[in-house]
Order: structure tokens, then C-alpha cells, then sequence
């Protein structure tokens, strides 16, 4: 006997690889609903960068010129010492195998925009605002539970709900944690006037402050500034502090705006099974990775 469903597939969580999958499950013929906790989506940048795999992926969402016009290639990666001397440099002009640039920056809540509109256009039932609390499985579906006390049926659920993701919890799967904990000073900066950064991302592998410099986008500037030994988060975690370090990039309240300062903390970990049934995880439910190389979203 056929059980009848809400949809094939329950995306909990809505960001950029909940978006992706979404789309993706859609444009193969599968119903999705794509439930959301926050009501409204995150307004300030996260994720900066994709490689060309993941343009070509993105691509496949149906957005790829909409894309490249939100992004920008990154031709030049850079690593100096304290000292401003070279000690790495590498990377590539033109496309990448994919077709895509090997390495793009952008703006995550633009590429989230563009990702959202393409699934109500296909027909993506988004529903913001609904916090999941409990599901039961059972041999062909999964019955997923809201805080609002609705019921939702998929054939299959996936949690893309992030680092603290629910669905995982609910599920009880363990993680291997390799014990990677630091906490850097994210800075994202509006320059007044347009700038040509050369190189576009840069490394600086100094003792006394690591600090990465790269692109946000087009138009847009990125800081990231390592705790120190003794440095309090709420001390490190202000806008004087931010002006502070970035007046050594000549980055001032007359010629940039601040978008955003927070203080995040680096991990390294993976869930050691990604599926129990008709459950799966994806993105970072699934596994978390320092941002040097700027591979957290793709690997989502």
C-alpha cells in the first residue's frame, strides 16, 4: 500500500546547501520542503568563496550567469611573513577544468538570493519561521515534528541545519572532533571608493597576529584577525578593536564602512556516519573545517 506524503524529501535548514540540494532534488522531478527556523535569511556575508567544482554545481541550479556577476575570480593567493616578505604565492588565470574560475569570492547573502528565487520558481515549498523538535521514522517515510506542533512526511529528510545542527542531535550521531579550537575576529568591510587589491587574497603569517586579508565580493573586503594569548573574546570583539587592526591596512572610518565584526571560532570535526535511514546530513551538520582554504561551503 503507497502512504501518501507531503513531499519526497524534508530539507531542514536553508542556507546555501539546503538552497542547492533543494533546487537540485527539484529540477529531478522530487517535491521538497525546505523548512527554515529563521524567519527571514541571514542578511550579513559568512562564506566568501567556491572553487570551480562548486561554480559548476552552482551552475547546475540554473543561476550560472547570475552568478558570475556576483562574484569575482581570484587569480592570486599569497602567503607573506611579519615582515611583508613572499613565502608562497599560487594560483591560476582563466577558467578551471569546470569551466569556472579555480577559485571565485562572493557575498553569501547574495548567492543565497539567487539560489531561493530559482526554488519558488521551481516550486520549492519554503516555509520560514518553523522549528523542527522531533521525527519518527519508519520503513518508508519520515514523519518530522515542529515546535508550532504540525506534522510534516517526507520519504526522506536531510538536516543542512548547520554546526549545531538539530537533526543530528535528534538522530544521535557521533562526531570525531580533532580538537582544532580557535577563535579569530572576522571583519567585513564596505571600502567608500573601489579598490584594486593586488593580490586579491593574502596570508599573513605572522607570530605576532595571523591575519588573512581576501575578498567579500565584488566591492567588498575581508579581515580575519587570530585571538591572542590572554585576549578576552568581549575585548577582541568590538568595533574600536576592529578600526584598531585594520588602520595597518590603511582602512579608516572616512574611507570604508563596517558591515560586520564577529568573533568565530575555527574547528575541525566530521560526523562519522551521514545517514541513519531515511535521515542524511549534509553541509555543516555533517562536518566542519578551518576557512583557510576556503572550502567549508563546498564541501557542503
Amino acid at each position: 500500500m503507497t502512504v501518501a506524503v507531503d513531499a519526497d524529501v524534508v530539507v531542514v535548514g536553508y542556507g546555501p546547501v539546503g538552497c542547492a540540494l533543494s533546487v537540485l532534488l527539484t529540477q529531478f522531478g522530487r517535491s521538497v520542503i525546505a523548512l527554515e527556523r529563521w524567519p527571514e535569511a541571514y542578511r550579513l556575508p559568512r562564506a566568501v568563496h567556491f572553487d570551480h567544482e562548486v561554480g559548476r554545481i552552482l551552475q547546475m541550479c540554473g543561476i550560472g550567469e547570475e552568478l558570475r556577476a556576483i562574484s569575482e575570480p581570484a587569480d592570486l593567493y599569497e602567503w607573506r611573513n611579519g615582515s611583508g616578505t613572499t613565502l608562497l604565492r599560487f594560483g591560476t588565470t582563466g577558467n578551471g577544468p569546470s569551466g569556472w574560475p579555480a577559485s571565485s569570492m562572493f557575498n553569501q547573502p547574495e548567492l543565497e538570493r539567487l539560489l531561493d528565487g530559482r526554488g519558488r520558481e521551481l516550486g520549492v515549498d519554503v516555509r520560514r519561521g518553523v522549528e523542527v523538535t522531533g521525527y519518527e521514522q519508519l520503513d518508508d517515510r519520515v514523519t518530522v515534528s515542529t515546535a508550532e506542533g504540525a506534522t510534516i512526511t517526507g520519504r526522506y529528510l536531510v538536516g543542512c541545519d548547520g554546526a549545531n545542527s538539530t537533526v543530528r542531535s535528534l538522530a544521535g550521531l557521533e562526531a570525531t572532533d580533532l580538537g582544532f579550537f580557535y577563535d579569530w575576529l572576522i571583519v567585513d568591510v564596505l571600502p567608500h571608493r573601489p579598490i584594486t587589491w593586488s593580490p586579491l587574497n593574502v596570508q599573513i603569517c605572522d607570530p605576532q597576529r595571523p591575519t588573512t586579508m581576501v575578498s567579500g565580493g565584488p566591492g567588498r573586503r575581508r579581515w580575519e584577525f587570530m585571538r591572542l594569548p590572554g585576549e578576552s573574546i568581549e575585548e577582541l570583539n568590538t568595533e574600536a578593536t576592529a578600526w584598531r587592526l585594520l588602520a595597518a591596512s590603511d582602512v579608516r572610518p572616512d574611507n570604508a564602512r563596517l558591515e560586520r565584526h564577529t568573533v568565530y571560532r575555527f574547528q575541525a570535526r566530521w560526523v562519522d556516519g551521514w545517514r541513519r535511514g531515511r535521515v542524511l546530513l549534509a553541509g555543516d551538520a555533517a562536518h566542519q573545517m578551518p576557512p583557510f582554504a576556503g572550502q567549508g561551503m563546498c564541501a557542503g
